[in-house]
């Protein structure tokens, strides 16, 4: 069993409790945890219960405190990769479209993290690398590190683009890797699609993947 979160915002013990009563395989959360204590300390009470997993959302760059609370524990995150979890193939796209970087349908303005941090002037650099708000911003490197992968299921942040926010690119990623069902946080209240596909996880809601069936927690 997995349980997909939708973005928390810095209140888990929902997730926790969950945990505790349904003892899943593992969690993957879809972004904007928005943790004001390091990853170890906020989950500790579910550390030994099951395995925890998150892709990055637009809001845990807001601040240094969640970037570098969520950013430490690179192990833990799936964004750029697939992974095996629970006998299943799971990519992870985590992060925003945004204008000043990539906005499809529109062509992009950078294609690389190294092509912005050269034209964007020191004194817009974070850490002596890319500007923090751009390190939940998609560019299209991110599509490119999925090429020759295959998975089961897609996680992202942002939305495929039969919701009414959604991008075309979210399922040409996904029709690249043979997913069958994306699954995505991102837009609080949740859309309601209507097909097996696609599963929009509210704000701080849980749906529970189990044998091919998914249920609330």
């Amino acid at each position: 069993m997995i349980l997909f979160c939708g973005d928390p915002h810095g209140e888990f013990g929902h997730i926790i409790q969950c945990v505790q009563r349904e003892r899943p395989a593992a969690v993957i959360i879809l972004g904007d945890l928005c943790l004001s204590l390091g990853f170890e300390q906020t989950f500790s009470p579910i550390l030994d219960l099951t395995s925890i997993w998150f892709i990055h959302g637009n809001h845990d760059t807001d601040d240094m405190c969640y970037y570098d609370h969520l950013f430490s524990c690179p192990e833990r995150n799936l964004h750029g990769r697939v992974v095996e979890i629970d006998g299943l193939k799971i990519a992870g796209l985590g992060g925003i479209f945004r204008r000043q970087i990539w906005y499809p349908p529109e062509q992009p303005r950078c294609i690389t993290r190294q092509d912005f941090i050269a034209h964007c002037g020191k004194g817009n650099l974070w850490r002596n690398g890319l500007p923090r708000k751009h390190r939940s911003s998609i560019f299209p490197e991110d599509i490119q590190l999925f090429k020759g992968l295959n998975a089961d299921i897609l996680v992202s942040h942002e939305a495929p683009h039969k919701h009414p926010h959604g991008f075309h690119v979210i399922d040409e990623l996904s029709n690249s890797l043979g997913a069958k069902k994306i699954i995505h946080g991102h837009h609080h209240d949740a859309y309601s699609y209507e097909s097996q596909s696609y599963f929009n996880v509210g704000f701080r809601s849980i749906l529970k993947f189990q044998s091919g069936h998914i249920t609330t927690c």
